[in-house]
């Protein structure tokens, strides 16, 4: 049963008790809050979640709650906990909502190290996945959201997962964060997507969550290999440059965004390597999504039109 099933009220029931159970890629969660635009926010973005059962094992079990005592009163805040670990200082209980989505991230760098995990996002289309691996502000969130409205499946927004000993990439199709801008640039590209409520003011400015498509979360059990490596990168005005890059290039710039792989020794460094030699690399940098759709497009098609590959 996906969680669009539960009423509102009794997600928010089971949510304030902790026992709203759901998966999510390979992971599954027990989510607990009493915060009501906490539940607000689960019930838009994880509605083509699948729900659990509350008897079986959880990978983890995150909280936000607002945090008691007078702070409650004169200044309240949120706090995010895993097993009731704090990794954050506390945040506006306006913030609450992102705060979650930013603790789930946390959780699978610092302890889902079963599989190699890159910063970056991953879309795939006809079977070949495209990883966007990119520092943030460069534009790699919207690009994602673009893509995925134009329809490529959502592997990833934030972090990409790699099977070590498959070298293929596990899907863990979450919510899209957008920034400032970037919000109402998607909210113009694509009308039909939903969005969670703006939140200001946060340490990244005004965030808001897109929630994934329905197709990429009923398809996230199926892994998918690597096609290309592009590293993206937003410039106002500028006209659209793809340029192509020698294998060992792209491989090294990849190694940057890599949280993990050191932790796998020389079987990690081996499988990144051995996914990125029959790989394409580039660099791509954009202004107008639609002309970015477009050389997406002919990329998917093997019509791409890329720069030399550079010395």
């Amino acid at each position: 049963m996906k969680l669009a099933a539960l009423p509102l009220a009794e997600l928010q029931t089971r949510l304030s008790s902790g026992r709203l159970c759901l998966r999510t890629g390979p992971f599954a969660l027990r989510l607990h809050s009493r915060l009501p635009h906490v539940a607000e926010a689960v019930n838009l973005l994880y509605a083509e979640h699948p729900l659990l059962d509350e008897g079986g094992f959880f990978d983890f079990h995150p909280r936000v709650d607002a945090q008691p005592g007078l702070r409650r009163w004169l200044r309240p805040q949120a706090q995010f906990e895993l097993d009731g670990y704090r990794p954050f200082s506390p945040m506006a209980l306006a913030q609450a909502a992102p705060m979650l989505e930013w603790g789930l991230n946390w959780c699978v760098t610092e302890h889902a190290h079963q599989y190699i995990v890159i910063h970056a996002a991953v879309v795939e289309r006809g079977g070949r996945a495209a990883l966007l691996p990119a520092p943030p502000g460069s534009g790699k969130s919207t690009l994602c959201a673009a893509l995925v409205n134009r329809g490529w499946r959502l592997l990833s927004d934030e972090l990409a997962l790699i099977d070590p000993a498959r070298g293929l990439f596990q899907p863990l199709a979450r919510p899209v964060s957008l920034k400032n801008r970037s919000i109402e640039v998607i909210r113009s590209f694509a009308p039909e997507a939903r969005f969670s409520a703006v939140v200001h003011d946060t340490l990244k400015g005004s965030v808001a969550h897109m929630k994934p498509p329905a197709e990429s979360v009923r398809r996230d059990q199926e892994p998918a290999r690597l096609g290309w490596i592009v590293f993206p990168r937003y410039q106002a005005g500028a006209p659209l440059q793809a340029r192509a890059l020698p294998r060992a290039r792209g491989f090294m710039q990849l190694l940057e965004h890599a949280f993990n792989y050191h932790l796998h020794g020389s079987r990690g460094f081996e499988c990144l390597a051995d996914m990125v030699a029959p790989a394409q690399a580039l660099d791509f940098s954009y202004s107008q999504l639609d002309e970015a759709m477009h050389f997406f497009e002919g990329l998917a098609t093997d019509q791409a039109r890329l720069e030399p590959v550079a010395a």
